[in-house]
C-alpha cells in the first residue's frame, strides 16, 4: 500500500514529532472523516508499506531526522512552492527560503524523488498571468537541477472559495491556455518535465504531459523498483494517481492558505491543534471507549528491483 502523509494537512511542517514517532513505533491510527467513530490502524513497516509519499510546503522541520524514514522505506516528495505571498499563504515560508530548503532536501534524498508542485494556479488582480510566468521562470531556473518534475493544476472552484477568497478571478479557457503555453515554454527552456494532475484539458502541444502525480511508474522509477501493474480508479475525477491511505486529518493545517480545500476555515485548524498530542497514535486526540478500531487493509502492490 501507499502511505500519504500530506493530503489532508501539512504533517511535515506542523506535526513532525508525531510523524517520526509513528514510524518509530511502527503503526498509526486514522479517523474516518465521514464516520469519526471508525478508526483504522495501519502498520508502518517496510513489509506493509510500498512507498511513503510526502507533500509539504516546508520540509525544514524534518530534514535533520528524515533519515529515520528514508533509510528504511521507499519515498517520494511533493514540495509545493508557488508565486503567492503571505496575503494568500500566510503560514508558508518566502519563495527564496523554500527553494533553498528544496535544494537541501534533494541533497538528502536525490532529485529523482522530488516533484515541485506549482499549484493551484489561480488569478487575482495581484497574481496575473504575467506575474505567474515571471515568477515561474525565476523559480524554474533555480530548481531545475534539484527536481524530477514539475506538476501544476488550475484552481478548482470549491464553494467555500466564494467565502474564503472573494478576490479570485475565475479562469477562462483562454486564461488556462495562455498560462499553459507560458509554463510549457519556460519548462522546456530549463529542461523540466512538466505535467498536469487532476486538470482537464490537453496541453501536449505545449510540451506538457498529462499524468497522475502519484502513479506506480513515478514512485517505482524514483526508487529503482518496478511495481506490478494494477487497475485502479484514481483518487478523484480526472486523477490518474494510485490509491493511497492518508494518515492526516482535515481542519488541522495552519498554513492558512486561502484556496485550501482541506480546511473549512483557518481558525478551526488552530483550535484543533490544541487537541494534538505528539505521543498519541491519532493526529488529534486519543481513542475513545465508543470508537471502533479496525485493522486497515494493506495489500502490497508487489515489486522487484530494476
Amino acid at each position: 500500500m501507499i502511505i500519504n502523509t500530506g493530503g489532508r494537512t501539512d504533517t511535515v511542517q506542523y506535526y513532525t514529532q508525531w510523524l517520526l514517532r509513528r514510524f518509530e513505533e511502527g503503526y498509526v491510527l486514522t479517523r474516518n472523516p465521514l464516520f469519526p467513530g471508525r478508526v483504522s490502524r495501519y502498520e508502518l513497516t517496510p513489509d506493509k508499506v510500498d512507498c511513503v509519499v510526502f507533500c509539504s510546503k516546508n520540509y525544514k522541520p524534518i530534514l535533520s531526522r528524515l533519515h529515520e524514514i528514508i533509510d528504511s522505506f521507499n519515498t517520494y516528495f511533493h514540495y509545493t512552492i508557488t508565486a503567492y505571498g503571505k496575503d494568500i499563504e500566510p503560514g508558508v515560508p518566502p519563495i527564496d527560503e523554500s527553494m533553498e530548503t528544496l535544494a537541501e532536501l534533494a541533497a538528502l534524498v536525490g532529485k529523482q524523488r522530488i516533484a515541485w508542485r506549482y499549484d493551484p494556479v489561480l488569478l487575482t488582480k495581484e497574481y496575473t498571468i504575467e506575474r505567474h510566468l515571471e515568477t515561474f521562470e525565476r523559480m524554474a531556473e533555480k530548481l531545475a537541477p534539484y527536481i524530477d518534475r514539475c506538476i501544476f493544476s488550475f484552481v478548482e472552484m470549491y464553494k467555500k472559495l466564494e467565502v474564503n477568497m472573494p478576490e479570485l478571478i475565475p479562469l477562462s479557457a483562454q486564461d488556462m491556455d495562455a498560462l499553459a503555453q507560458g509554463l510549457g515554454t519556460v519548462a522546456g527552456k530549463y529542461g523540466i518535465f512538466l505535467q498536469t494532475c487532476g486538470t482537464n484539458g490537453d496541453f501536449t502541444r505545449y510540451g506538457i504531459h498529462s499524468s497522475g502525480c502519484m502513479t506506480l511508474d513515478i514512485l517505482g522509477g524514483a526508487n529503482g523498483i518496478v511495481f506490478k501493474d494494477r487497475k485502479h480508479k484514481g483518487m478523484r475525477q480526472g486523477c490518474h494517481c494510485i490509491e493511497s491511505r492518508d494518515i492526516g486529518a482535515y481542519d488541522t493545517c495552519m498554513n492558512g492558505c486561502k484556496y485550501c480545500y482541506a480546511n473549512k476555515n483557518p481558525r478551526k485548524a488552530f483550535d484543533n491543534f490544541k487537541l494534538h498530542d505528539p505521543e498519541s497514535p491519532l493526529l488529534l486526540g486519543a481513542v475513545k471507549p465508543e470508537d471502533t478500531v479496525i485493522q486497515g487493509a494493506q495489500k502490497a502492490f508487489g515489486k522487484e528491483r530494476r
